[in-house]
């Protein structure tokens, strides 16, 4: 195998929507560093290469989800998985990004050394069937993790009592590959979040019978199917203007609503649960099936496209149970209610893994560290207490993504040009004993989906003081970004004195 530069002035790891954004922002903003991108598949894309059900897509408007400085130029709203991929290798051929992306490159230990001042990353490189071919080494000061929040590997434990009898198959959306086959057949989708809301429209269109059984309630909202502003904005101008401009427009649509809903719960679940009921057929108890316990946002709020999804639901071959399981049988599910539901294939749309920094072990100076992220604070939702040079991307679970990828993106950016201003070689999110007594201990991200609440130990603190936040409102965030200032719970250090300490 013919060599490769292995040190470099930055580091990201991840080709996904973040890890492009990233390497964008680090070579307009940083044009004199090195950097490289390390992905473990054999493409970009990410989430959207990953998983394959039917109707995978966008669950936020494209105007927003995509990149501000590669306008998304279809009128497609909200777009399925494989034009947001072609759309995302596009975005990095124009910017000369993909040149800079290693593929087949797994990261499988990440190691700071105080000594050494930098990041060791031990990388296997593999073949595409995942084979290793070969173990590296590359070395870094500053080290982007932009790989999310879920484990690829492995879906979300939960238990079905009695799922082992069923005789039919059972398929995890995690796992979906083109051998499933499901035209004709009676489906029953255990879960009511995005993807058992995108799955049902997509199913019915060929099934027998497509049954979304949900224990509680979940707010599912329209957006309209075609963005009819940038090509309107187009007319009158250049795309990147009618880009730049859409972009803002939506942004402080989303902010609004957002907020709203956030800070008047009882005026945003009337309008959600009253737009939800128009749209369903008439009789339809909405009190029992779309009125969920908690307020808007509590728990994600699901999007779908021109209400196909209530439009599946004005059919004969689609419904929503919400009931407890009993039992699985060997023809279904019989419920808590007494009721069965007959089923020739099972989903379990049950939710994901999630856990920050998938797969890959991380020591500071040889203390391994993942088992105590949960007892780390987050600084401004890109760096952890304790844990020298090193952002960990993700974006906004309530809003759109990309925007609060992007602000997290910027902020770490900023680290990098005060120390490198100021002669400094390492960041080092800090907290005394003192002040973290006083601390609030609240959940980085508060969203009270279980999937989420029981895996709270694995993510990192907030205090919603200070720097120690993970932001949750764009233009709260970009004011904290251009006016907060960047040593606040940041402990700079040289080399020189590193050594003498």
């Amino acid at each position: 195998m013919a060599s490769e530069d292995s040190t470099f002035d930055i580091i990201i790891t991840g080709a996904g929507l973040s890890g492009i954004n990233a390497a964008y922002l680090l070579q307009s903003e940083l044009p004199n560093h090195s950097f490289t991108v390390l992905e473990s598949r054999d493409h970009i894309g990410g989430t959207w290469a990953f998983w394959k059900y039917p109707g995978i897509r966008s669950d936020s408007a494209m105007a927003l989800f995509g990149f501000p400085w590669y306008p998304w130029t279809k009128d497609i709203n909200m777009a399925d998985a494989h034009l947001i991929k072609k759309y995302m290798e596009d975005a990095a051929a124009s910017q000369g990004i993909d040149k800079k992306i290693r593929f087949n490159r797994r990261v499988t230990s990440e190691s700071w050394s105080s000594e050494e001042q930098r990041w060791t990353l031990h990388v296997d490189v593999t073949s595409g069937d995942g084979t290793v071919l070969e173990k590296k080494i590359f070395k870094t000061p500053w080290l982007v993790n932009a790989t999310g929040y879920y484990s690829y590997e492995k879906p979300r434990s939960t238990v079905i009592p009695g799922i082992e009898r069923f005789q039919g198959q059972v398929v995890h959306p995690q796992f979906w590959n083109e051998e499933v086959q499901y035209d004709n057949k009676r489906i029953v989708i255990i879960g009511s979040g995005a993807t058992a809301i995108t799955l049902l429209p997509a199913l019915a269109k060929t099934a027998k019978h497509v049954a979304m059984l949900q224990r509680s309630p979940s707010y599912v909202y329209s957006l309209p199917a075609r963005d009819e502003l940038q090509p309107f904005l187009e007319r009158f101008m250049p795309i990147q203007w009618a880009g730049k401009i859409n972009w803002c427009i939506r942004m402080v649509a989303e902010t609004l609503f957002v907020q709203l809903l956030l800070n008047f719960p009882n005026w945003g679940r009337k309008l959600v649960v009253d737009e939800m009921r128009r749209q369903l057929p008439k009789g339809f108890d909405v009190d029992k099936h779309f009125n969920p316990r908690y307020k808007p946002f509590d728990q994600r709020v699901c999007l779908c496209p021109q209400g196909d999804f209530f439009k599946a639901l004005c059919g004969p071959n689609a419904s929503v149970v919400t009931d407890h399981i009993e039992t699985v049988t060997e023809n279904g599910i019989l419920l808590k209610s007494g009721e069965t539901l007959e089923a020739d294939m099972i989903i379990t749309a049950t939710g994901l893994y999630m856990v920050l920094l998938n797969k890959i072990d991380v020591f500071v100076d040889d203390v391994r560290i993942n088992d105590t992220i949960g007892q780390r604070y987050m600084w401004n939702g890109v760096m952890l207490e304790g844990i020298p040079n090193t952002g960990v991307i993700t974006g906004y679970v309530a809003a759109t993504w990309t925007p609060g990828a992007s602000t997290r993106t910027r902020q770490f950016i900023k680290v990098i040009k005060h120390a490198e201003k100021t002669g400094a070689t390492t960041a080092t999110p800090y907290i005394d004993e003192a002040e973290r007594a006083r601390l609030p201990k609240k959940p980085c991200i508060p969203n009270s989906s279980t999937y989420i609440t029981e895996v709270r130990d694995r993510l990192p603190l907030v205090a919603n003081v200070g720097p120690w936040r993970n932001g949750k409102n764009w233009l709260e965030d970009t004011i904290r970004l251009w006016f907060g200032w960047v040593t606040t719970g940041m402990r700079f250090t040289s080399w020189n004195r590193a050594k003498s300490d």
